[in-house]
């Protein structure tokens, strides 16, 4: 009912930036809240930032000052601006669209998954 698709992931070297952007698509009703999560090798999946559908930001700790997070309601995409990169950002970055369908309830979406690569 709902499709995240995500792009902007690749490999650069420690400092540089990548912008990663997630488009939702289908029959959707609204969109509340939209998030950034990652998940390196052999760790959870931890939370990087997250955007209300009023533009209200939050970020993890470890990102704050080097990510941005935006949306562009118009377009239901989400972006990640990230600055400063490190080796220890290293992760798949998955999109997350808490969305309500034209035919259900309020439900969480996942994208398929980018990935970024930080070398040093």
């Amino acid at each position: 009912q709902v499709q995240l698709v995500e792009s902007g992931g690749g490999m650069v070297q420690a400092g540089g930036s990548l912008r990663l952007s997630c488009v939702a698509s289908g029959s959707i009703f609204s969109i509340t809240t939209m998030g950034w999560y990652r998940q390196a090798p052999g760790k959870q999946r931890d939370l990087v930032a997250t955007i209300t559908s009023g533009g209200i930001t939050n970020y993890a700790d470890s990102v704050k000052g080097r990510f941005t997070m935006s949306r562009d309601n118009t377009k239901n995409t989400v972006y990640l601006q990230m600055n400063s990169l490190k080796p220890e950002d290293t992760a798949v970055y998955y999109c997350y669209v808490n969305a309500r369908p034209r035919s259900g309830p309020l439900y969480g979406y996942w994208g398929q998954g980018t990935q970024v690569t930080v070398s040093s």
